[in-house]
């Protein structure tokens, strides 16, 4: 499983968390298949949505809704603990997979390049790169340091182990589009191969974390027949 895993992870929780069937077609060139350039995304009869927002919106309006018991105070909260995670936790992926040396030599570009023939590849590889590097020096994270990039992740996590406490979602007894998007993120760092396991010890250090991400796989995935994730 690799970092951009999250978004697939994210979204099958919220469609499994909706009870809507889901059938995953894997395709080498979705990347540009997608409206937004951005992968997981669903095909609905003539309709193509890309991105966890987005699919949030079109499927309320199809009548489904994992926030409609909100008041509008924990709405606000639900929104604001989701642009941390996309902030924080998104961010910290990103750098992890394309600016860290190490895994970018080791096991990015090659995992990335792997459904391409030879040198489509490598041209492809180095300019997702490229374009990730780019997009860190516009919001400041340039010239982070890993651990710079690991203590982001770390107050991340604290945060999110503060605010889920001792109850099995974040707004109590059912899921919200927040801990779709949580569980995507937080399963792929647990279970993704990277050079070191700095960043996965980060998320190891909460508990509750880690019964939060086992206790949605256990009831969404494997109870339901679809098997573990991983």
């Amino acid at each position: 499983m690799s970092l951009v895993a999250e978004a697939f992870v994210s979204q099958i929780a919220f469609l499994q968390m909706c009870n809507l069937p889901v059938k995953v077609v894997c395709r080498a060139n979705a990347e540009y298949m997608s409206p937004s350039g951005k992968v997981p995304f669903i095909h609905v009869g003539n309709q193509v949505v890309s991105e966890l927002g987005p699919i949030v919106q079109f499927v309320k309006a199809k009548g489904h809704s994992l926030s409609d018991g909100l008041d509008e105070v924990q709405r606000a909260e639900m929104k604001a603990y989701m642009e941390l995670v996309n902030n924080m936790l998104l961010t910290a992926e990103l750098y992890l997979q394309w600016c860290d040396e190490a895994t970018v030599g080791e096991i990015t570009h090659a995992r990335y390049g792997s459904p391409y023939p030879w040198p489509l590849n490598h041209i492809l590889a180095y300019q997702k790169q490229w374009e990730v590097k780019r997009k860190m020096k516009a919001i400041g994270w340039g010239n982070k340091t890993l651990d710079q990039v690991l203590e982001d992740v770390d107050q991340c996590c604290q945060a999110l182990s503060q605010r889920l406490g001792t109850q099995p979602y974040f707004f109590n007894k059912q899921p919200t589009e927040l801990d779709a998007l949580v569980f995507g993120h937080l399963y792929t760092i647990l279970t993704t191969q990277l050079t070191s396991d700095e960043l996965s010890e980060k998320v190891k250090n909460y508990s509750n974390l880690l019964a939060f991400c086992r206790r949605i796989e256990q009831h969404y995935f494997e109870d339901r027949g679809k098997g573990r994730l991983s």
